[in-house]
């Protein structure tokens, strides 16, 4: 069997550094590539500090011509990459009338295209082994809708119609393509950020409640449905929405 290499994006901080730091417990290497190069040299110390193999990379996910670099010095590194966890991404609150059409293209730039081009430049690896894992992260506002949020929550949905698309088409090379749409992960840059918004402080308590399981999601629990459905055990399981939510559905 080959050596397991994952690239993670947006891996410096939240739900990436989480996921780079538990898939480096299951001895795969990883690509810790963030728009921050300090901030993913940081991770990459720490999981080469903890035993593990790690190498930090810059580039704007929506840029190819900063993609492709970082993504050859990794294969340089490494070897192949068969592990893509799709996490990068920006978030907005603005209300819908009041949306530019630069703050909707920016974020479907970055969300939408920026997993586009990073999807593409790992798949030949992936196809040439004959075996591959995508794991997209993309929002439980793109199945509930959220208020201040409709660029957000299309540039999510978009990338859920992505996976299931990824999904049919490479599902007989050996590849499986899946999703995780977050809900209520706190210790996150974007979660932070929407509870600065008027009238959502009071919100975080409730929102602890209104779940069968009461409490806050954490990055750690994203991190650990991601390593199952990278692993060889979730060979069977693709274009899946894998709901990661403590079981809050609104």
């Amino acid at each position: 069997m080959f050596r397991k290499v994952a690239l993670v994006t947006g891996a410096a901080v939240g739900i990436g550094r989480a996921i780079s730091h538990r898939l480096a417990r299951d001895g795969i290497a990883i690509g810790v590539l963030d728009l921050k190069l300090a901030e993913a040299q940081t991770v990459a110390d720490e999981i080469i500090a903890a035993g593990g193999e790690a190498l930090a990379l810059q580039a704007n996910i929506a840029d190819r011509a900063a993609v492709l670099p970082a993504v050859t010095a990794l294969r340089e590194a490494f070897g192949p990459v068969t592990i893509l966890v799709n996490n990068a991404g920006i978030t907005g609150f603005v209300p819908f009338l009041d949306m530019t059409d630069t703050q909707w293209d920016q974020m479907l730039e970055i969300n939408l295209k920026g997993t586009f081009i990073v999807t593409q430049t790992l798949l030949p690896d992936m196809v040439a082994n004959a075996w591959g894992r995508i794991v997209n992260i993309s929002s439980s506002s793109a199945q509930s809708g959220a208020a201040l949020m409709a660029h957000y929550s299309s540039s999510k949905g978009a990338m859920i119609a992505l996976t299931k698309s990824l999904a049919v088409e490479f599902g007989p090379q050996g590849i499986t393509v899946n999703t995780i749409p977050p809900r209520f992960v706190m210790n996150t840059a974007m979660s932070e950020e929407s509870f600065k918004l008027p009238g959502m402080a009071e919100r975080r308590e409730p929102m602890r409640l209104a779940g069968p399981i009461q409490r806050e999601g954490q990055p750690e629990d994203i991190a650990g449905a991601c390593a199952w459905l990278v692993s060889e055990e979730s060979g069977y399981v693709t274009g899946q929405i894998i709901g990661v939510n403590g079981g809050r559905y609104i």
